[in-house]
């Protein structure tokens, strides 16, 4: 048996864990250490190791070498499936809710140790009403669970894991759907547990969340360990280098990540009076080579907007013109036709095809729009593949790889891909970046501002504010479902754009 590297209070320690898959290292000897009542951030780009690293330790993966402990047992801990890990102590709430919406929170709360027809609800529904209370989580026991927010389903799955005597909770991706409001509602839980001497693993890409809520950062790069690090000793320049593999020197300051591109005078595509069974009537245009986008809170109709300009949902009215020619787009194929690609919001219900490969999923658009009675050869195929690879560096064991084996970040470049290899007109991205790593969002926004250089019109959306004035030279203001403003040059700025979206002063 190993000995166990000592740390002082450390709830949980990993050392020297390795992974492999056909063709790729996942993790090379990475150690990790979480201590009682501390929210331990855990940081790296999309493809660095986080995810293997914390299937490994909750039994999703089994490890091909290092040792893992648990609450400073002299034991190593057999973690060989996820039922090992919940007996251990590990529990994990997943950016994607797990729980049944069908049934009630109680239900949800003790599913899997009830007995059947002996169980005694009433006890058990008191029982969840009492631990919902003393966690301030504001659901009660009967309520069904669609019923509740995203953010208070988290809560309802975090207060399940307090429930099971839970030392190690693992949170995954877990404010990627929530907004402010929502975000603090999770924090505040999440203090809450550490003062209960709960140790938090904090999975994020939003860097300014872990500079608000964590004590500890550990960087993985390529399946290494970079290191661990204080969070208030690690400036957040430097954490960004730590992440990309660069010298401080080298990491590009967001500010001056390129020149935003207003466009030519040539109007590639126009609506008046557009709408959907989703959204209300609106007008828009875009010039060729420009990059504008659509700003708002969650809700205010930015998706539903760019998918009515895609045909993505029932168009009801509304004149479209593409280059000067009045046409109609009442479907994703009459868009493509007239030069149109689109990048879902959500990558995994609309953009990827997970079982397929990572080739298959490139050349889908391509190929729909050729027809599936001229398929392309298996070279041709193949060739198209490379280049895009190479272009957008997407990390994958080869190009028939299932695509779900990928990174979320990886996924992202594969649709970013299958739209490229069209060579649109214009080009629509919502969310591009949303749930991705520092590095890869720069590349996204290089990329986006070297199409618009190369005159291909690109709509842009994001949940970040300073994203969209980065990249966007126009921004038109969405407010339950309505255009409210359109924000040009010197109106540009994050104080302008959240006045507009309150319809009050500037702030």
């Amino acid at each position: 048996m190993q000995q166990q590297i000592p740390v002082e209070n450390a709830v949980l320690a990993m050392r020297g864990i390795c992974k492999r898959f056909p063709g790729t290292i996942a993790l090379n000897q990475v150690d990790f250490t979480l201590r009682k009542g501390e929210v331990h951030a855990l940081m790296g780009e999309n493809g660095a190791g986080k995810s293997t690293l914390i299937k490994v330790l909750t039994g999703v993966y089994e490890k091909e070498g290092g040792s893992i402990w648990i609450d400073g047992s002299p034991d190593e801990a057999r973690i060989h499936s996820p039922q090992d890990a919940q007996e251990a102590g590990i529990s994990t709430v997943y950016q994607e809710i797990t729980l049944c919406p069908n049934l009630t929170v109680a239900e949800n709360m003790f599913i899997g140790r009830t007995k059947g027809a002996f169980t005694h609800w009433r006890r058990n529904n008191q029982r969840a009403d009492e631990l919902l209370a003393s966690l301030g989580i504001p659901a009660r026991a009967k309520q069904e669970l669609s019923h509740c927010s995203i953010a208070v389903q988290q809560m309802v799955a975090i207060a399940r894991a307090v429930d099971t005597n839970c030392k190690v909770l693992v949170l995954d991706e877990p404010t990627s759907s929530l907004d402010d409001k929502e975000v603090e509602m999770l924090f505040s839980l999440m203090r809450d547990l550490k003062s209960r001497g709960i140790g938090i693993i904090f999975v994020t890409h939003f860097l300014e969340q872990v500079y608000e809520i964590s004590d500890r950062i550990t960087v993985l790069r390529n399946g290494e360990l970079v290191g661990e690090y204080e969070t208030s000793q690690l400036p957040q320049v430097e954490l960004v280098a730590r992440m990309m593999g660069k010298d401080l020197s080298n990491v590009v300051d967001l500010e001056q990540v390129g020149r935003k591109s207003s466009g030519g005078d040539q109007v590639v595509y126009e609506a008046r009076g557009l709408s959907s069974s989703e959204c209300r009537p609106f007008d828009f245009r875009i010039r060729r080579g420009e990059v504008n986008g659509f700003t708002g809170l969650l809700g205010s109709g930015r998706s539903e907007s760019v998918r009515a300009i895609f045909g993505a949902d029932r168009v009801t009215g509304g004149k479209v013109t593409v280059k000067g020619e009045r046409v109609r787009i009442s479907s994703p194929h009459d868009a493509m036709k007239h030069g149109i690609g689109y990048l879902p919001e959500d990558r995994k219900r609309d953009g990827i095809i997970a079982d397929l490969s990572v080739r298959e999923n490139i050349i889908l658009a391509l190929q729909v729009m050729r027809g599936f009675f001229r398929p392309m050869s298996k070279a041709e195929m193949n060739a198209f593949t490379d280049e895009y690879i190479k272009a957008l560096q997407i990390k994958t064991a080869s190009q028939d790889t299932p695509i779900k084996s990928l990174s979320g970040g990886n996924q992202q470049k594969v649709i970013l891909a299958r739209w490229l290899l069209t060579h649109p007109d214009y080009l629509i991205l919502d969310e591009p970046t949303r749930g991705i790593d520092v590095g890869t969002k720069i590349e996204i926004q290089r990329l986006v501002l070297k199409l618009a250089e190369e005159n291909m019109s690109v709509t842009f959306i994001s949940s970040e504010i300073e994203e969209m004035l980065r990249t966007c030279s126009r921004l038109i203001v969405m407010r339950d479902r309505k255009i409210v403003g359109e924000l040009t040059g010197d109106e540009l700025t994050q104080s302008h754009v959240m006045k507009t979206i309150a319809g009050g002063e500037a702030l």
